[in-house]
C-alpha cells in the first residue's frame, strides 16, 4: 500500500500479482472512501456511531462488516460480520523509534476463506489508518 502523501486517505494497492486498487475519498470532508478497480467500486466504507462500516461487492456478492475498538481505550481492533461474528482481531502498537504503528493480524477460518482476503486485509489497515486519523484530528 503506497499513500500519495502525509496523512493522506488516498492511497493505491498492488498485490503479488501486481493487480493494482485505488481507494479514493468521496463526498463532503472525505466521509467515505472507495476501493475501485478502474471503473468498478467493489469496497467501501465509512465512519458511523459504532465504528467503521466496511461494505464490500465482490464478483457481485454483497456483504457488510463493522471494524470497531474492542474497547474504550483499547488498541485492539476487531471486523465483526454481519452475523456479528469476530473474524479478525488487529493490535496496534506505535513505536515512537519509527514514528508508525505496527500491526498484530489474528485472523479466523471465516476470514481465510472470504474471497480477495489479501485486498480485504489491506483495505482493513487502511481502515484502522483513517479511524486513528480521524480521531487524533478530533482531539
Amino acid at each position: 500500500m503506497k499513500y500519495t502523501t502525509w496523512y493522506s486517505f488516498k492511497a493505491e494497492i498492488q498485490l503479488a500479482d501486481y493487480s493494482t486498487y485505488q481507494l479514493e475519498p468521496k463526498g463532503f470532508w472525505d466521509q467515505k472512501i472507495e476501493l475501485r478497480r478502474e471503473e468498478e467500486t467493489l469496497l467501501e466504507f465509512k465512519m458511523g456511531w459504532k465504528g467503521i462500516v466496511i461494505e464490500t461487492n465482490f464478483n457481485g456478492r454483497e456483504k457488510n462488516y463493522l471494524l470497531k475498538l474492542k474497547g474504550l481505550l483499547s488498541s485492539r481492533f476487531i471486523l465483526i460480520d454481519s452475523e456479528e461474528n469476530e473474524v479478525l482481531a488487529v493490535d496496534t502498537d506505535f513505536k515512537w523509534s519509527k514514528l508508525n504503528f505496527e500491526y498484530n493480524i489474528e485472523t479466523t477460518i471465516e476470514f481465510d476463506t472470504v474471497k480477495n482476503k489479501d485486498l480485504m486485509l489491506l483495505t482493513i489497515l487502511h481502515c484502522i489508518n483513517y479511524y486513528l486519523t480521524v480521531i487524533n484530528g478530533a482531539a
